[in-house]
């Protein structure tokens, strides 16, 4: 208003004790209030701190005990409670961190009120020089305090503090939940001052130890020191696989501030919301919240922070994109190995000579499948040790178990009438590891005609009647006690089927590249040349299926299938092609894991 003087004043309390009640209500986390007193605790310069839940008279309790310097004492020796008592809002700490104490944390001498949120009274209990136990007692909501002293006589320094009845809400507060918060909320704490924190748990009957919280992945090195004009940021970072609980804690002075430092708005980006990174990150110069000790000022200092943190973002995005392509590329290695398996194990029961391209059954059992010649400065002589030591190095840790299944290559085929051609007994165990010894082989023709040459062998010839027929063989397998059975069906006829052409050289089956050409109507294409498998990742079937790991390897075993009838059946009309490639695609599907 115009003309009116100018009035200037200080802002005060108006009420105090309604001011005490609202901060000591102000902690809404029972086990940040225990987290509260074991730092109490930490800051007397305890070496053991014990913490008891349990049960008595019927009254639910918590009890801290320390071996740490005890309440400071007044000029007579006392533990002085009433200095404790009468100034909330007045730590002495704060005065101790100024004069260049390290390792202090307490600022703001409320952490006693916290007891509000745990339970009804309160009693503290120190000794003083004259040996005697001193307690004070505090009750929730009432604004008086008592001391007194205990016929009791001290065995040591230390304090106790002692909180019965415990809340409603938090008696079923159980001993490992305060083990597991302990662990991160006051991880660097605890490896600081090396104290060892015990919790007792009379009720669960049971006894914890809070180890530092460990983390896993693999720790960061050499990353750029976070500085700025108020202090260092120290960094302890470990790189793990994404997962949306992975998170990087937001310290200061060793004591967790937030479970995760991208619930700060300007950290909220990569790469701390990318779920890879876990660990520490201390700030011991940010301004914290003073009532529930969970959070920072919005303020000049965490901007700065924020600001000198940039290159190492920028560092850890690199690090994470390294990764994600080396996961992308064993992935791509994984799943070929799977799509190779499942063709090899439909190849078992396919007829072999109306699919053999891409040689996908494997190297012949003579070793001459097309491999590689040897390098020039080994003889023949040195590769054959080689490859036989590797032989003894792979029996030895794949020797095969007991019989647990056996098969017919192949379980299917056409002959023509008076052909033949061998079959063979694959027996294997119960992780599918062939077994080589051991094994007793008994041949029979059970339906149909035809010869079967080599009835005890494990690669017998079968020859086909003169008549065209369909012929059922069985095969019995014996290894001791155990026995497996196992049937082929032979078609035998006139005419066969125009053979496909045979490519004079064996690719074995292809590997697989991705090409982005969204809005492009292919799905997949063979490169000969390459000897690779093309496939379009920007088509909407790609993207569809690559939301499921599962859904994405059916879906590439569908496009082999698809190269493989259309090499394997040129010429054919596209009915007969349609109904080759649902079989192709059942018999492999079959196998996928």
């Amino acid at each position: 208003m115009q003309g009116a003087a100018e009035t200037k004043g200080k802002l005060r309390i108006g009420d105090d004790w309604n001011a005490i009640t609202i901060i000591a209500l102000s902690q809404d986390n029972p086990l940040k209030a225990v987290a509260e007193f074991v730092e109490n605790a930490i800051d007397a310069g305890a070496r053991n701190v014990t913490i008891t839940r349990g049960r008595e008279r019927g009254e639910h309790y918590l009890t801290v005990a320390d071996d740490g310097a005890g309440v400071p004492r007044d000029a007579d020796g006392v533990p002085d409670f009433r200095y404790v008592a009468t100034h909330i809002c007045d730590s002495m700490k704060r005065r101790i961190n100024t004069a260049g104490a390290a390792g202090v944390q307490g600022e703001f001498g409320i952490g006693l009120l916290s007891f509000w949120t745990v339970g009804e009274w309160l009693s503290m209990s120190s000794a003083g020089a004259d040996g005697r136990v001193y307690e004070m007692q505090m009750a929730k909501g009432k604004q008086a305090y008592t001391v007194r002293s205990r016929p009791l006589l001290s065995a040591g320094c230390g304090t106790r503090l002692r909180i019965k009845p415990l809340l409603p809400g938090i008696r079923q507060l159980s001993g490992e939940k305060m083990q597991w918060y302990l662990a991160s909320e006051l991880r660097e704490r605890i490896r600081a001052a090396g104290v060892q924190v015990k919790i007792v748990d009379r009720q669960a009957r049971k006894e914890f130890t809070v180890e530092p919280r460990q983390f896993s992945g693999r720790l960061l090195h050499h990353l750029p020191v976070v500085a700025t004009q108020h202090g260092e940021v120290y960094v302890e970072l470990y790189l793990d696989e994404a997962n949306a609980e992975n998170c990087v804690g937001l310290y200061r002075n060793g004591t967790r501030v937030l479970p995760s430092i991208a619930e700060l708005e300007v950290f909220a980006r990569s790469p701390w919301t990318d779920g890879r990174l876990q660990g520490v990150v201390d700030a011991p110069f940010l301004n914290l919240t003073p009532a529930t000790r969970t959070g920072v000022i919005q303020d000049a200092v965490l901007a700065a922070f924020a600001d000198a943190a940039a290159p190492l973002e920028d560092q850890l995005l690199g690090l994470i994109e390294e990764q994600r392509r080396a996961q992308e590329e064993q992935a791509t290695q994984d799943t070929l190995r799977s799509i190779q398996r499942a063709f090899r194990e439909a190849m078992l029961t396919l007829p072999e000579e109306e699919y053999d391209f891409f040689e996908v059954a494997g190297r012949r059992a003579n070793g001459q499948g097309g491999g590689a010649a040897p390098p020039e400065n080994e003889s023949g002589v040195e590769v054959a040790e080689r490859a036989s030591g590797a032989e003894r190095q792979r029996r030895f840790f794949e020797f095969a178990g007991p019989l647990h299944s056996v098969r017919i290559s192949p379980a299917g085929c056409t002959l023509a009438v008076g052909a033949s051609r061998t079959l063979r007994a694959l027996a294997r165990d119960a992780s599918r590891r062939r077994i080589e010894e051991g094994v007793a082989f008994a041949w029979r023709i059970v339906e149909g005609g035809g010869r079967i040459e080599g009835v005890s062998g494990e690669i017998p010839t079968f020859e086909a009647p003169s008549v065209p027929s369909l012929v059922r063989i069985a095969l019995t397998a014996r290894q001791g006690e155990i026995t497996c059975e196992a049937e082929a069906l032979v078609t035998v006829t006139d005419e066969l089927l125009p053979q496909p052409e045979r490519r004079a050289s064996r690719h074995g089956l292809p590997g697989y590249t991705l090409q982005h050409a969204p809005g492009q109507l292919w799905r997949s294409r063979y490169d000969a040349e390459q000897n690779v498998l093309v496939v379009n990742s920007g088509h909407r079937d790609f993207l569809y299926a690559s939301r499921v790991k599962t859904l994405k390897l059916r879906y590439l075993v569908r496009l082999y299938a698809k190269e493989m009838v259309r090499k394997n059946f040129p010429g054919l009309p596209g009915d007969q092609l349609l109904e080759r490639l649902i079989e192709l695609c059942l018999y492999a599907e079959e196998h996928l894991r």
